[in-house]
């Protein structure tokens, strides 16, 4: 564990070996994150849609099984 002082202004320092292991550079963006009770330094990625592309991706097709599925509640109705 770290232990880190906050100055007067609000500030702290990111010990050296955890920005290098975490790859976090001058002027880059950061969140503090409250995790009720736990503050967390989470790094924002520089393009999160490119980095977020492809995980939601899936064995099946959601459009396709919703299309089963209302076809199937057309012929429950007939």
């Amino acid at each position: 564990m770290t232990t880190l002082i906050i100055s007067s202004k609000g500030w702290i320092v990111i010990p050296a070996e955890l920005r290098k292991k975490y790859g976090l550079h001058p002027g880059e963006r950061v969140s503090l994150v409250d995790y009720g009770g736990v503050l967390a330094i989470v790094p924002c990625p520089a393009e999160p849609v490119r980095n977020a592309r492809g995980r939601l991706k899936g064995d099946r097709s959601l459009v396709e099984a919703l299309m089963r599925e209302r076809a199937q509640e057309r012929a429950r109705e007939s």
